[in-house]
């Protein structure tokens, strides 16, 4: 196995799911959101915006309006996931992002056939950079499931985030409150045709 010192994050990285209530500090965003803009991206578009999100009253409500439109969801395909997000959105402690102190959304423009592709690399250099400052990180789907409901639009739409942008997914940042375990890796994954 090759070992250097981007193997090894990579390998080093996990999904964290507690998070400190502690707030990052600003320096550290600041690295992570410069981080997401040095993913490639199509053509070099560029076209995505990062909406970084410390204000507690801010993430309350979104996670409230997320509880809400769950409740009247409908997912469009058999992926468990999403119909367990119903399911639990139902509770009343339920809370989409794991109680991080900071969310940052990814959107992209709409029609443009790899808005989603792009962010998704774009997160995954905000996962890396942040397991590189001692940050947990977390790939968060709901605000992409529930991405047309009117109610979470109109209040993202109030934070900046143009009415016509497609809301790829998020990213949940925060200090490690518990250590996640690595999954076993699946086998017959990889192919090599020479």
């Amino acid at each position: 196995m090759i070992r250097n010192e981007v193997l090894d994050a990579i390998r080093a990285r996990r999904s964290t799911r507690q998070f400190q209530k502690r707030q990052i500090e600003p320096e550290h965003l600041n690295a992570i959101l410069e981080a997401a803009t040095w993913a490639p991206s199509g053509s070099n578009s560029q076209s995505w915006l990062f909406t970084a999100i410390q204000n507690e009253d801010v993430l309350a409500k979104i996670n409230e309006l997320v509880r809400e439109g769950f409740r009247h969801y409908i997912p469009d395909d058999d992926y468990l996931p999403k119909h367990a997000a119903k399911a639990r959105a139902q509770k009343e402690n339920y809370h989409f992002f794991y109680h991080a102190p900071t969310l940052i959304i990814a959107s992209n423009r709409p029609n443009y056939q790899n808005a989603m592709a792009d962010c998704a690399l774009a997160l995954e250099n905000i996962f890396l950079a942040a397991h590189s400052l001692g940050l947990g990180s977390c790939y968060i789907n709901q605000l992409h499931w529930l991405g047309n409901d009117p109610k979470v639009r109109s209040y993202l739409f109030e934070l900046g985030i143009p009415k016509e942008h497609t809301i790829c997914s998020a990213a949940a940042i925060g200090y490690i409150e518990k250590e996640s375990s690595a999954p076993q890796r699946k086998e017959g994954t990889i192919r090599i045709i020479k």
